[in-house]
């Protein structure tokens, strides 16, 4: 073990017994693909007889073709910790939402906080959002989903509520976020532009994770993961070892154990290959 109780490759013996990963920008390349080398590097994490978790930002409905491209291999967490899914039976084994109450108060503190920001509800199967929401030049109705307005937006709990601002910076918005609704919900960003991601309180990658490593007898020593952006943070710094790949957000190189090769480069293979020879 590292210093601090982590699988450090070269000096630990035995390689670790779960893989964390992020999919956006970790192990999804620019072109919205994961690489053969990629796919073939997890499948050797459940050979060896290690769990490969997918730990994301995505709803369920966007993980059809991941679980196709890695064929039906792994454990997804999805929108933030807040949903677990089964990748071998595509379904939805539970959520943690936030309450529709809170969604109301959250939606009137952040609409006082600046009018310009258009708002949606993500279900863990669904997605409801403002007539006037949109992400940039992507129109909502092509993500799917319906349109609402009023009360009906936070009518039913939520895996995430989604805020969209057009032109703001996505760190100083979710600042601004997070002085507002903070003790209401988590705040976090993926994106790179201004649309910020809000689970439950308390709800992130790692609080999801760890619960996840506890049904397995396993703790934060037993896991390596890998993220790039903002909404990583939280299962970086708690798994043992941490990578963040060359083309993370400053905050995430920052905080990691280690770094990679860019998402793609195969980053996370490059990794993953050395910790499975």
């Amino acid at each position: 073990m590292g210093p601090d109780g982590g699988y450090v490759p070269g000096v630990t013996t035995q390689p670790p017994r779960l893989i964390a990963t992020d999919l956006d920008g970790t192990i999804v390349r620019s072109d919205g693909t994961i690489s053969d080398r990629t796919v073939a590097a997890l499948a050797r994490v459940e050979r060896a007889g290690a769990t490969l978790v997918l730990v994301t930002g995505r709803p369920p409905r966007w993980m059809t073709d991941i679980a196709a491209a890695l064929k039906h291999r792994g454990v997804a967490i999805c929108a933030n910790g807040a949903v677990r899914y089964d990748l071998h039976a595509e379904k939805v084994l539970g959520a943690r939402l936030i309450d529709p109450a809170t969604l109301a108060t959250a939606v009137e503190r952040l609409r006082a906080a600046d009018p310009e920001l258009r708002f949606a509800v993500e279900y863990p199967t669904g997605f409801v959002f403002e007539s006037r929401f949109a992400l940039g030049r992507i129109d909502a109705e092509s993500l799917g989903g319906r349109v609402v307005d009023g009360h009906a937006l936070v009518s039913e709990g939520g895996a995430k509520l989604l805020a969209f601002h057009p032109t703001a910076h996505p760190d100083e918005l979710a600042e601004v976020a997070g002085k507002a609704v903070g003790d209401l919900v988590t705040v976090t960003h993926s994106s790179g532009r201004g649309l910020l991601e809000m689970s439950a309180h308390g709800v992130t990658k790692a609080s999801a994770l760890a619960a996840l490593c506890a049904e397995q007898g396993l703790c934060a020593a037993d896991v390596v993961a890998f993220g790039d952006m903002p909404n990583d943070l939280p299962m970086l710094t708690w798994a043992g070892t941490s990578y963040g790949v060359a083309n993370a957000h400053p905050l995430v190189l920052a905080a990691v154990t280690a770094t990679t090769a860019r998402n793609d480069e195969d980053g996370v293979a490059q990794v993953i290959e050395r910790l499975f020879p």
